[in-house]
């Protein structure tokens, strides 16, 4: 979700505001998701990476994340939305951490769409962290390092137990994956747009449905 910032400057406005303006583009898209067909939307709402940022951007990225929890959760329960949330998200502060926790929880048994929020989510770190767990194991005696295999590597990975992304899509025009779902998105297919992540819709995310609709997918294979 990309050109927060970008869209702020372009109208004379604080970087806030972009992100303000991001919130509102998130409850677009999640609206619109499921009937796009969509059953799990992964948005990658604060990297390992964005603590780099000045400090004052970071505590008005972790209000915004308060605001839209403490907002939106009744209505994403009240229409089917189970929300749940990948990277070292417990690092977090306890207060917000108790927040996700409780919004996870009061959403765990709907199924009308999966929302994940990747926070304080890393897919370097995250394949750290599933390695340590393996050699944990292996160290323990659980588990034979001959017997590794992707599968197992895969069920240590956050998103054990989702299905691989079909779709990566990144706004603003940027053409890079930022750390995001390295693992997870060996196969799938990218979509660019030039759209700033404020302006993002739900014309813009059918288009980029349409898009992947068009696509031959292949896994290697001819």
């Amino acid at each position: 979700m990309d050109g927060n910032g970008r869209w702020a400057k372009a109208r004379r406005l604080p970087r806030v505001a972009g992100h303000r303006a991001g919130v509102e583009a998130v409850r677009r898209v999640v609206e619109a998701a499921p009937d796009l067909g969509i059953e799990v939307l992964t948005l990658y709402a604060f990297s390992s990476e964005n603590w780099k940022r000045p400090a004052d951007e970071v505590s008005d990225l972790m209000g915004l994340l308060n605001h839209y929890i403490r907002s939106e959760v009744k209505d994403l329960h009240k229409n089917g939305v189970r929300l749940d949330f990948i990277g070292d998200w417990k690092a977090l502060k306890p207060d917000l951490v108790k927040l996700l926790e409780d919004a996870r929880t009061l959403t765990a048994g709907n199924e009308k769409l999966v929302l994940i929020m990747a926070l304080n989510y890393g897919g370097q770190d995250e394949m750290v962290r599933a390695a340590r767990a393996l050699a944990a194991e292996a160290v323990a005696g659980t588990l034979d390092p001959a017997a590794i295999t992707i599968d197992t590597l895969a069920d240590r990975l956050d998103t054990a137990g989702l299905p691989p992304p079909d779709l990566v899509l990144r706004t603003s025009g940027e053409m890079r994956l930022s750390n995001f779902l390295l693992w997870q998105s060996a196969y799938a297919e990218f979509v660019a747009t030039d759209t700033l992540w404020p302006d993002f819709d739900r014309a813009a995310l059918a288009g980029a449905v349409a898009e992947f609709a068009t696509r031959e997918r292949r896994f290697g294979g001819r």
